[in-house]
């Protein structure tokens, strides 16, 4: 009982962190832009306490899940003033819509870039060839750089597992580059009964975060390393989001690809408890890096084209745009409240799931 409750109390303040500094990307832009931002609120429902500062009411609500930035004149109803949300150009309106979602990716950088440093990276570059495997049959180096994959740019190790992942057994088209020179290479990936999956054959290059403990044997990375491979894990992160959720919207993924606030509480809590079993230290490092999955995902998801959702919002400025003229209040309010009950149908039916996986 102790176990799930500590899951849940880790849980919302995760989902909280990340939920305000989504708002806050609406809201720092709303108020460079000029909006009046009439509440800035985390959770939904009824307001459990609230604080009014300057012009803008700070609150808390029931439940915590969501939140948001009411924003003055953001639709048709009631008086429009120059501090209007619907008073801006279209590119400041599209940069309020955006700025939450760019919040989350950055959110994600930072949480990544402090694991790193305080751990280690691990780089696409051979460190030692495994013998009888397909790299030493194809005659990779020590120090050469994994440069594509079946066309796709390898930038950092973890690419290169998604992709070898997706893959399963199936031959691939190999790029190294080695003393800056492209080397192009087929092979057909090794199966590993330890860590059960496919695998080229080679031990990459690890090195010490900036602030990690070092490791005799082992280069320490630099700043500029660092921030490299946070910015790829991020990219990372985002394109395999985009992909699950595109199978989940066109219903070509299984139940166990996707979930909602039960299967986060599970992951968190789960994460939790493996890391307590090392240290302390180790639970909160694994939180964190869900905390940067789910932040990922978060702005991933917020950007996807849906009424109701800020990509929704960003494409009806695209339109808007084209037109070169606003759309109709009323479409847009019908197209909006059909992306709201869209979403509504899909949370309900994401919880459905939820619940028949504990069955």
């Amino acid at each position: 009982m102790i176990g799930i409750l500590s899951s849940i109390i880790i849980s919302l303040i995760v989902i909280g962190v990340l939920v305000i500094v989504h708002e806050f990307g609406h809201f720092i832009v709303a108020k460079k832009c000029g909006v009046w931002v009439e509440e800035f609120a985390v959770g939904m429902g009824k307001k459990i306490c609230s604080k009014q500062i300057g012009e803008t009411e700070y609150s808390l609500r029931l439940f915590p899940l969501g939140g948001f930035c009411r924003l003055h004149g953001e639709t048709e109803e009631g008086e429009i003033t120059e501090r209007s949300f619907l008073a801006k150009s279209v590119w400041a309106r599209m940069a309020i819509m955006a700025a939450g979602p760019i919040m989350n990716f950055l959110l994600a950088i930072v949480l990544i870039f402090g694991l790193s440093a305080g751990g280690y990276i691990i780089q696409p570059k051979v460190a030692a060839v495994l013998d009888g495997s397909p790299a030493q049959e194809i005659g990779l180096q020590e120090g050469d750089e994994i440069y594509r994959i079946n066309g796709d740019r390898i930038h950092i190790y973890d690419e290169m597992q998604a992709i070898m992942l997706q893959n399963g057994g199936e031959p691939i088209d190999l790029e190294i580059k080695r003393d800056g020179v492209i080397y192009e290479y087929e092979l057909t990936p090794q199966y590993s009964e330890e860590t059960q999956t496919y695998l080229v054959g080679f031990t990459p290059t690890i090195k010490n975060g900036i602030f990690a403990e070092k490791v005799e044997g082992y280069d320490t990375a630099s700043i500029f390393e660092t921030v490299h491979y946070s910015y790829y894990a991020m990219l990372n992160y985002v394109k395999l989001t985009a992909e699950g959720l595109a199978r989940v919207f066109t219903m070509q993924a299984s139940p166990d690809e996707y979930g909602g606030p039960i299967s986060i509480v599970k992951v968190v809590g789960d994460s939790y408890e493996a890391g307590l079993s090392y240290s302390f230290m180790a639970a909160v490092q694994n939180v964190v890096y869900i905390a940067a999955v789910l932040s990922a995902n978060l702005g991933v998801l917020n950007l996807f084209p849906i009424p109701g959702l800020d990509g929704g919002r960003i494409l009806l400025l695209l339109i808007e745009i084209l037109r070169r003229k606003p759309m109709n209040p009323e479409t847009e309010s019908r197209i909006l409240f059909g992306g709201f009950v869209f979403l509504m149908g899909f949370m309900v039916f994401v919880m459905y799931t939820d619940i028949m996986k504990i069955f």
